[in-house]
């Protein structure tokens, strides 16, 4: 697909590194009018500098968000073409150890934010006459692994925002899709890591052994998973969801995501209990 004509503008979210670095830096390039946005003011001066648009957005934070969203159409005359919803972050875990709070502040950043944010562009897509919304799930949108309770109840819930959201701006011109990448080369799990040790209790858990196994293994070998492709793979299903007359409502990326997309619709339930804990 060739590059378009004309600027369109697009705000993404979680750009300080991995695929909200890569889609902002490869959108850009193609001749999008990119809004890079991201939690930490340093950030922000990193992407500034690589000669990006870039505004602070704190998807915990409704002041934050309204605050962008208000720079952003000011700057673009009340126009936005499309909003790359990207900005999340995983907690590890199994549902027994996780804390109310821990559960609360996952869906704050996953679902909460992406929830205010496009409710408030989407008048402006109205208004406009069209719009594109494109959500980065996940395979763990569809599947759910054991010890991702947290990630796995985020995503599944994107999942159903997008889909009820799809149905309703049908007729609209304003497009919804999802991305649903597998394992893709970012600091995606170091952060999960980080979480992970911060609000998990190892020691009291009956999953203490597992949890040791876990962290040694990705202390030794590093997080690299078979199939990991690089953020580039997702801004090739991005683009595509931007320029496509009929953007798709799924995107998969990667090979486990192919993989288990297609099992799931032949083997049972039990079944796939049983292939998803081998992994």
């Amino acid at each position: 697909m060739s590059a378009i004509s004309g600027t369109r503008s697009v705000l993404i979210t979680g750009c300080s590194s991995g695929i909200g670095l890569c889609t902002a830096r490869g959108l850009a390039a193609r001749g999008y009018r990119v809004f890079a946005t991201a939690r930490q003011p340093q950030d922000v001066d990193k992407l500034n500098g690589m000669g990006l648009e870039s505004l602070l957005l704190d998807l915990d934070d409704s002041d934050s968000i309204r605050a962008c969203v208000n720079e952003i159409l000011e700057r673009s005359g009340n126009e936005l073409y499309a909003l790359f919803n990207n900005g999340a972050y995983g907690q590890s875990g199994a549902v027994e150890d996780l804390r109310r709070d821990v559960l609360r502040a996952q869906f704050e950043t996953n679902v909460f934010g992406w929830l205010e944010l496009t409710n408030l562009v989407i008048p402006v897509m109205r208004k406009q006459g069209y719009g594109r919304i494109i959500q980065n799930s996940s395979i763990l949108g569809f599947m759910a692994l054991p010890l991702r309770g947290a990630y796995n109840a985020s995503k599944f819930a994107i999942e159903g925002l997008s889909d009820t959201l799809r149905q309703e701006l049908h007729g609209s011109n304003i497009h919804v899709s999802l991305i649903e990448p597998g394992p893709i080369r970012s600091r995606f799990r170091a952060n999960a890591v980080k979480h992970f040790l911060e609000n998990i209790d190892i020691e009291a858990s009956p999953f203490r052994e597992q949890y040791q196994k876990t962290l040694q293994r990705l202390q030794t070998r590093g997080a690299v998973i078979p199939f990991t492709l690089p953020p580039e793979a997702v801004l090739k299903k991005v683009i595509h969801a931007l320029e496509s007359r009929r953007p798709k409502p799924r995107y998969y990326v990667t090979f486990p995501t192919y993989l288990f997309g297609t099992l799931r619709r032949f083997l049972s339930t039990r079944a796939m209990d049983w292939l998803q804990r081998k992994i």
